[in-house]
């Protein structure tokens, strides 16, 4: 017999004479009530046993986390707060299980405690939920772009080039640890490597994405990217995914507006879609705010919250704007800040970002124009010299969550660019083609999937949105 998703059954219209349904035990009470979950819904389906008819052996095999089927007649339920239940006429247990050293015992374990445990983590509600909104969110982004006409692009993982400027790249060699070769001056001789050259893990697909978007007019690429940054926070992963769309003949303003729908698009998908799972992680939040002093407690609930973000524009906001508000701001002057600002030209924190957005205009922030010397050589410089059309999407909470900007798209700007940056002209010939060849105004942006998915979820640690968190010292699994 097929069995049926717990999901089906719970929403069925009517009872049903035979049923089988299969899943992991989450509790099982009193030798007859069994709270049945296939990861369908965060909502377990009750079991009722016949437990006189039934082997005091089976019984005992009946333990948290075992995998069962159970066959028997869908019925009303006459339990409070679930509206069908299954009578079991045959039980069946699929698999071993310790019961004993089963470490997902139905209690409240620490986020550590389930770090430590990823493999068996998504067996709890809270991992559940925030793996089925992930998996939806996905989903989402494709809808998006897709709907908009835009092309999928999957850039490579492996790239010569450093889209960021930053250094902080896995290497990917094939030379060996002993014996590396060496040039004559002593260096590692990366012509002896696999690829002929130096090569690392992609920080971002942005460069050649760029290059689809000058033929295919839109395009975006979402997929796996690295940074070796030896970073222990809350907010950063050595690998993680990103979201990148490249539009040809956008501006600054068309790439704002394209991040301020997409994301109230996403967010809007994932309420429509994921209402049981969001309401659980509300109400997980709610009871860890009642532990908290009342000072570090949240102003908004996390439905309240995503709404919030659905029903407002977004603040656009200039850099120089914001570091005026910041100066003046009184964390600033009283020296509560961990980084004062004192001066045009600093390159904000995410306390600065996190006033910004909680404390000041209160609502999503878009700032826009930079310092040049503060962001990317790629960023189109604008006529004061000394600006660029850079932009960041601030949230509460996670600080920045987008990060974009409208590209140079002067071939002798961006040269001159990348000389007083040192940055190799041949290594990025390609790259320059597209300023040689039909170049345009176009513009894009980044998002961090898992911030996204921070935002959403309202956990707090980027390492619980991610299925299996690689950070510095961290590799299980």
């Amino acid at each position: 017999m097929k069995h049926t998703k717990v999901k089906d059954l719970l929403n069925s219209t009517t009872t049903l004479q035979e049923v089988n349904a299969k899943g992991w035990v989450r509790t099982f009470r009193n030798n007859q009530f069994i709270a049945l979950n296939d990861g369908s819904t965060i909502n377990n389906i009750q079991c009722v046993v016949d437990f006189e008819n039934t082997p005091e052996e089976t019984l005992k095999r009946i333990t948290t986390g075992a995998a069962v089927s159970v066959t028997g007649t869908l019925v009303e339920s006459k339990g409070a707060g679930q509206k069908y239940e299954i009578q079991v006429t045959k039980l069946e247990i699929l698999g071993d299980s310790d019961a004993e050293k089963f470490p997902m015992q139905p209690k409240k374990h620490s986020l550590e405690f389930l770090r430590e445990n990823a493999h068996l983590r998504v067996r709890t509600n809270a991992f559940g939920a925030i793996m089925r909104v992930r998996s939806v969110l996905s989903f989402a982004v494709h809808n998006y772009f897709q709907q908009r006409g835009f092309v999928y692009v999957n850039t490579p993982i492996i790239t010569g080039s450093d889209a960021e400027g930053a250094g902080e790249m896995f290497k990917v060699t094939a030379l060996p640890f002993d014996n590396t070769p060496r040039t004559e001056d002593g260096k590692v001789n990366y012509k002896e490597d696999f690829f002929g050259k130096e090569t690392n893990l992609t920080v971002s697909g942005q460069l050649e994405g760029e290059t689809f978007a000058m033929a295919l007019g839109q395009i975006y690429t979402f997929g796996p990217t690295f940074r070796a940054e030896n970073s222990n926070t809350s907010r950063h992963l050595a690998e993680f995914w990103m979201i990148e769309p490249e539009v040809a003949f956008n501006n600054l303003d068309d790439n704002m507006d394209l991040a301020e729908d997409f994301i109230q698009y996403v967010i809007k998908y994932a309420l429509d879609h994921c209402g049981d799972d969001l309401k659980f992680l509300e109400g997980r939040l709610l009871e860890e705010e009642k532990s908290k002093p009342q000072a570090e407690r949240s102003e908004m609930a996390l439905l309240e919250k995503l709404n919030f973000v659905l029903e407002n524009n977004f603040k656009r906001v200039s850099y120089t704007e914001a570091i005026d508000i910041l100066r003046d701001s009184t964390p600033n002057k009283k020296k509560k800040f961990n980084y004062i600002i004192n001066e045009w030209g600093a390159d904000l924190q995410s306390e600065h970002e996190r006033y910004l957005v909680e404390k000041h205009f209160k609502c999503p922030v878009i700032l826009f124009d930079y310092p040049a010397n503060i962001k990317a050589f790629y960023m189109r410089l604008n006529e004061d010299g000394k600006t660029v059309r850079a932009m960041d999407i601030l949230f509460p909470g996670i600080g920045e969550i987008v990060g974009g900007s409208e590209r140079e798209e002067r071939y002798d700007v961006l040269i001159e660019k990348m000389k007083a940056l040192e940055i190799d002209e041949e290594e990025l010939s390609w790259y320059l083609d597209t300023r040689r060849f039909g170049s345009a105004t176009h513009a894009g942006f980044g998002l961090g999937f898992e911030r996204l998915v921070l935002f959403v979820t309202g956990m707090t640690n980027i390492r619980d949105v991610i299925p299996f968190p690689r950070t510095p010292g961290n590799a299980e699994f």
